[in-house]
């Protein structure tokens, strides 16, 4: 089998609903399975997989296990050489799949491959990344991300100099829509569960680099995706007080504990 998809849902039965019909609707010229995970919504996703993809593998779990270990569920049932971790707000266009499957097999030296994500209105969405520095979140989060030298770093981590319409290898990129190679995944290990959510892509691309698995955005092939950064919306002050936000801080800590305070970026 080419192509396996994991598609993890959390209370997104509509978004789930349309993702999985835009995979249909192009008709992947693949030996492909769809794979869903419900991390225990609660919101009818189950009664809609049956009525409307009963072809579709479906798990659903008995609490909310968290990003990483609900993709986990997927990929130990997956069966591709290939597997894809898409978000339930992704929108595919015609072609896509079979193209990132495509470069993938042209680069056998890269683990992982993402295409340009694209808000709702076709701009750029930004999902390529530096390795962050230990204060990155506090800069992106606080009124000191205004002040000059804090500002740089932020745009050296968001690639502000880097021209996104030109494939290339990176540090990271977002977890939203990832085509993983089986064999690179076998080599450093499933996801790691010790992230609830947030920053358990920065480290499975990390793990990637430390085993020589290259990371390479291609922007030649891109995605749709409803992207809403909860953990960053209101006053900077009240974010503390937001479940997401103190999650995105744990997760924050419990990476440059694993990692270590030094980048590793080694000119990308």
């Amino acid at each position: 089998m080419d192509l396996s998809i994991i598609i993890l849902n959390y209370r997104a039965r509509g978004l789930l609903k349309e993702c999985l019909k835009g995979i249909k609707m192009v008709q992947p010229k693949l030996d492909y399975e769809i794979i869903v995970v419900d991390n225990a919504s609660g919101d009818g996703t189950a009664q809609m997989m049956r009525e409307n993809f009963p072809e579709i593998t479906f798990v659903a779990s008995d609490k909310n296990l968290g990003y990483a270990k609900g993709n986990n569920l997927g990929i130990k049932k997956a069966r591709g050489r290939y597997v894809m971790i898409m978000n339930p707000d992704i929108i595919v266009f015609s072609g896509v799949l079979e193209k990132l499957v495509q470069f993938l097999d042209a680069r056998q030296d890269a683990g992982i491959v993402g295409p340009k994500l694209l808000n709702p209105d076709k701009s750029l969405q930004y999902s390529c990344y530096r390795f962050p520095d230990f204060w990155e979140p506090v800069y992106r989060r606080t009124p000191l991300g205004r002040l000059g030298f804090a500002k740089k770093k932020l745009d050296h981590y968001f690639m502000k100099d880097f021209d996104h319409n030109s494939t290339r290898e990176v540090d990271w990129l977002l977890g939203g829509c990832l085509l993983i190679r089986r064999k690179s995944l076998d080599d450093v290990g499933l996801l790691d569960e010790r992230y609830f959510a947030y920053f358990d892509d920065v480290d499975l691309c990390r793990s990637m680099w430390e085993k020589k698995w290259k990371v390479v955005y291609h922007p030649e092939i891109s995605v749709i995706h409803f992207h809403r950064r909860e953990s960053a919306e209101g006053h900077w002050w009240s974010g503390i007080f937001k479940k997401v936000t103190r999650i995105h801080l744990a997760s924050w800590l419990k990476y440059f504990k694993k990692w270590g305070r030094e980048t590793i970026a080694a000119g990308r």
